[in-house]
């Protein structure tokens, strides 16, 4: 049998949740985090009769996501290290995990939220490291074969006390050897050394930069330029011009060649070449 006093204890505790439901529609951001996890079941029991992409289902939906960003904070906490920058980025991303979670969570589940969504969060962060932490992109069927390959080659060290073969290696990861060779190639694209990094020998005091070894200078990019520069000039020609140059210096045939083909001699040829030549040229300095 409830007593008058039990009774009036739950008037009063049922006053405070009608209070803090209308709070949480005022001022979601207010809740604090032992509070969200009630108030939120009378949102989620809302949200479910409502009809979405109406004012009032968004309206309860963004309620239920700032109520319950202290879920985000939480996940995002583990990842402090990274330094503040990224940690925007974390948040914005643990975010969007929280949403997927409040638009696929349904009370019959019989679950709480909390124990719901964060698996939800944590994903997320985690697929924005695997896409984004590589300094090459990979396909992501080989950033997966990374982790994995990194937990076979640990489990082998440990066991035979050195470095496994590849042929080791896909006997234990159930792969063909070429694929576990693709998985190893692939793995060097997680990290990248700047080219202006120093490289130290052992008795070497001196800063040489890894660019001295690697770098080489290509001179066909002045070639390149040459290209990009004479073919407006090239347009410009007549017919019988840009035919004689396209013979001459695209087939690379010979001034004999040339004149058997248009039907005049050799030294006539030589002379429209010369001409030619020298109008591109003149067009060229007068470009640079």
């Amino acid at each position: 049998m409830i007593t008058a006093a039990q009774e009036q204890t739950q008037e009063t505790a049922a006053r405070a949740g009608e209070d803090l439901v209308e709070q949480a529609y005022t001022d979601p951001s207010s809740i604090a985090p032992k509070d969200a996890r009630e108030v939120g079941k009378r949102f989620f029991d809302r949200l479910a009769q409502l009809e979405e992409g109406t004012h009032e289902y968004q309206y309860v939906r963004n309620a239920l996501i700032e109520m319950n960003l202290s879920l985000v904070q939480y996940a995002a906490s583990r990842f402090r290290h990274r330094g503040p920058q990224e940690m925007e980025d974390i948040i914005q991303v643990g975010t969007i995990g929280l949403i997927k979670a409040i638009d696929r969570f349904e009370l019959t589940r019989e679950v709480e939220f909390t124990s719901f969504a964060v698996p939800y969060i944590t994903g997320e962060i985690k697929r924005f490291f695997r896409d984004t932490s590589w300094a090459v992109h990979v396909p992501r069927r080989l950033q997966e074969a990374r982790i994995e390959l990194s937990k076979a080659t640990e489990e082998l060290r440990t066991r035979l006390g050195r470095l496994p073969s590849t042929a080791e290696l896909a006997e234990l990861m159930q792969l063909e050897p070429s694929e576990v060779a693709e998985a190893q190639k692939a793995a060097n694209g997680y990290n990248a050394v700047s080219l202006n990094a120093a490289v130290n020998g052992a008795d070497d005091e001196s800063d040489t930069m890894l660019a001295d070894f690697i770098g080489v200078d290509e001179h066909s990019f002045e070639l390149v330029e040459n290209f990009h520069s004479l073919a407006p000039l090239i347009a410009e020609l007549g017919e019988r011009d840009r035919t004689l140059i396209h013979l001459r210096f695209v087939e690379e045939r010979t001034q004999q060649q040339i004149a058997d083909e248009l039907g005049c001699s050799q030294m006539h040829v030589s002379r429209l070449i010369t001409r030619v030549v020298s109008k591109l040229r003149a067009g060229l300095m007068a470009t640079d």
